[in-house]
């Protein structure tokens, strides 16, 4: 390993300046909101605010699954919020969760509305008002919680240390990135150990624990998260390829993968969701963009 240069902190860090690379303009030390701006709210009964992130792509995919189970209460709007204007520190948003993080849903269907705020607890909260993708059974329940709060614990060391620093920071550090991809390949070796065994995370069922890791280990095996899969060695990862693309093929991961998302290909892109129709008139004007 070659030698850095040495960084000495200060006795108390003083924020002074942005600290480079992406994302630096939004970042601060310091919570609440910057602006004062209310939240829209729709027909249904759950508003989501969100963007198709890892973590906002769990939670439309888990709505559309529990649509899929024929569950018409969840109908459910979805309404974009662009995290690189800093829409997740309008008043509106910091009310429906302080922590000014995406995803975040009102649910208007409760005497009061109810906030529910960081995805796993969405997840969880839908799991137990509809009573899907969760077993029933004590210790398949308690399986399927397990790995659900593995991805709470494990992704930010992906994410805001894998990714941040090999794809985001604003010039590469040799120390950071070799002990996050070491930390980033054990993770995907403790996933591919579980589901050499196993279908999904939790055993023989789809679960919420799978609509947590997806997004995000299944994304990064596909390559479709930081570049990395060669870095990485993605195709290595047998178990958890045959996984990945075992969901992905589910036409309710299809449709949630699409909702909030801003990137890629337009054809896979609907930026807010209202109605089951919108997927439709998308589909429809995918095949007039062919016809043209």
């Amino acid at each position: 390993m070659s030698q850095q240069d040495e960084y000495t902190p200060p006795k108390v860090w003083r924020w002074d300046a942005e600290s480079g690379g992406r994302f630096a303009n939004i970042n601060r030390p310091i919570a609440g909101a910057t602006h004062d701006k209310e939240l829209p709210v729709g027909k249904h009964p759950h508003q989501l605010y969100s963007l198709a992130t890892p973590n906002g792509v769990k939670v439309t995919v888990m709505f559309e699954e529990l649509l899929d189970k024929g569950h018409s209460d969840a109908e459910y709007d979805a309404w974009l919020i662009k995290i690189g204007d800093g829409d997740q520190f309008g008043s509106g948003f910091v009310e429906a969760n302080p922590n000014s993080k995406i995803p975040a849903l009102m649910d208007h269907s409760t005497e009061t509305p109810t906030r529910v705020f960081e995805s796993g607890s969405i997840l969880l909260y839908l799991a137990e008002k509809f009573g899907e993708f969760l077993p029933k059974d004590h210790a398949k329940r308690t399986e399927a919680l397990n790995w659900l709060f593995w991805q709470m614990g494990s992704a930010p060391y992906l994410g805001g240390g894998f990714g941040h620093f090999y794809a985001y920071a604003p010039f590469k550090m040799e120390y950071p990135i070799n002990r996050f991809t070491m930390e980033v390949k054990r993770q995907l070796d403790v996933l591919d150990r579980r589901l050499a065994d196993n279908e999904y995370l939790g055993g023989a069922d789809y679960t919420i624990a799978d609509m947590a890791v997806w997004p995000w280990y299944g994304a990064l095996v596909k390559g479709l998260v930081y570049d990395a899969g060669e870095f990485i060695e993605a195709h290595t990862y047998t178990n958890v390829l045959r996984w990945t693309d075992q969901i992905g093929a589910r036409p309710a991961v299809k449709r949630g993968r699409m909702v909030n998302r801003v990137m890629g290909d337009p054809a896979s892109q609907l930026h807010e969701r209202h109605d089951a129709s919108d997927f439709e008139t998308k589909t429809q004007d995918k095949i007039g963009e062919a016809a043209d």
